[in-house]
């Protein structure tokens, strides 16, 4: 059970650095192997060096990316970088004058100018991230920033995990124009094939994603939630020891009591405080009739109102909260609230906010007494 999780939860297991996981994972396989290939039909990859679980979202959302990114550019010089690996052997050396010079070589968008910080900035954190997943190890480096001086240089060595990275498609991805033809490349399969692919697009929605929305009458994932409900719950208590909570407008799988999920939610996060509070001032405030909740439960408001009503809870109970949060500016506390909630799928921004029923289910308040001492006095914060 704990090792399918660290499973989900890695991108590689590395034999040198976690060699106990490693082999725990080679040994238990095998108990877990059919519900990584029937139900999620994901690829489990074991070798001499590593173990990797291609995970592969049911639907593409929003919030899915990678959370050192902030913009494209960073995804674009990823994959360029990827390209640069591909040809070089395991431990073979590379400069990062020589990473440049590709990149700018093989850029479509036209000249990079490195002497912009910000550019250099975005290479950094690609560079960053790439070291994180041991994708190459850092022999080398001068003390000054790559990010501060254009002339810096850095030694670094190929790992070769790079190679796994990207996942071999089952089309000519050449031919696709946005994420939706990735999606939909399976659409004209045959019929007795259907099945098999709603039932993993279903399972890996409830493993990756917060929640998955009832969307009416037409929707097969959720009416494949609701009449597989049994066997669902099963298959996630027995692999994972997670529930299965379906509603009518959503369903969702809610890890064990105390068990920590990686990116979850609630954390001990300064922003987990104050979305709690903000939920809880959401739902009491559809119980008391101040907000009313459309057909499918969403709750719709306009930017004025929920900046609103953010600061009146921040006014109540934001002497509780993290030093951040107590004393960013009401700008920097909404912009992150939206994000946020938007990562979890809480709310969705369009012409107004949609405020989305999970937030029903996610919400805390702190003790009555939180701000007092022993002696009944207000505390000093």
């Amino acid at each position: 059970m704990e090792e399918l999780k660290s499973l989900v939860d890695n991108y590689f297991i590395l034999k040198d650095k976690d060699k106990e996981l490693y082999y725990a994972i080679k040994d238990s396989a095998k108990t877990f192997k059919s519900f990584i290939t029937e139900k999620l039909g994901y690829n489990l990859m074991i070798r001499n060096d590593f173990i990797k679980l291609e995970k592969l979202p049911g639907r593409a959302e929003a919030w899915m990316g990678i959370e050192e990114f902030k913009d494209k550019n960073e995804y674009v010089f990823f994959m360029l970088m990827l390209m640069f690996l591909e040809d070089k052997g395991k431990e073979e050396q590379f400069l990062l004058s020589h990473v440049v010079e590709y990149i700018s070589a093989n850029s479509v968008s036209g000249e990079i100018d490195w002497t912009e910080y910000r550019i250099r900035r975005q290479l950094v954190n690609v560079i960053k991230y790439g070291i994180n997943l041991s994708l190459f190890n850092v022999d080398e480096q001068e003390e000054k920033d790559f990010a501060q001086n254009e002339e810096t240089e850095a030694l670094y060595e190929n790992t070769g995990l790079s190679k796994y990275v990207v996942r071999i498609f089952p089309i000519d991805i050449m031919k696709c124009r946005d994420y939706k033809d990735l999606e939909d490349y399976n659409k004209d399969i045959l019929d007795s094939e259907r099945g098999f692919i709603r039932r993993n697009r279903v399972y890996r929605r409830l493993l990756l994603s917060p929640v998955v929305y009832n969307e009416g009458a037409e929707d097969e994932d959720y009416a494949y939630i609701k009449n597989f409900r049994a066997r669902i719950e099963e298959d996630f208590r027995n692999y994972f020891n997670w529930s299965l909570q379906v509603h009518r407008n959503g369903a969702l799988v809610v890890p064990s009591e105390n068990e920590n999920i990686k990116n979850g939610f609630p954390s001990t996060a300064g922003i987990s405080d104050v979305v709690l509070h903000v939920n809880k001032r959401l739902y009491e405030a559809v119980k008391n009739g101040e907000l009313k909740r459309e057909a499918n439960d969403v709750i719709m408001m306009t930017e004025e109102n929920f900046r609103a009503l953010l600061m009146s809870v921040k006014d109540i109970k934001g002497q509780g909260w993290s030093k951040e949060y107590r004393e960013c500016s009401e700008d920097k506390l909404y912009s992150e609230v939206i994000a946020f909630m938007e990562s979890f799928s809480m709310i969705e921004k369009k012409d107004k906010l949609y405020i989305y029923p999970l937030i029903a289910k996610l919400i805390g308040d702190y003790f009555e007494d939180y701000l007092t001492d022993e002696e009944g006095k207000i505390k000093n914060e």
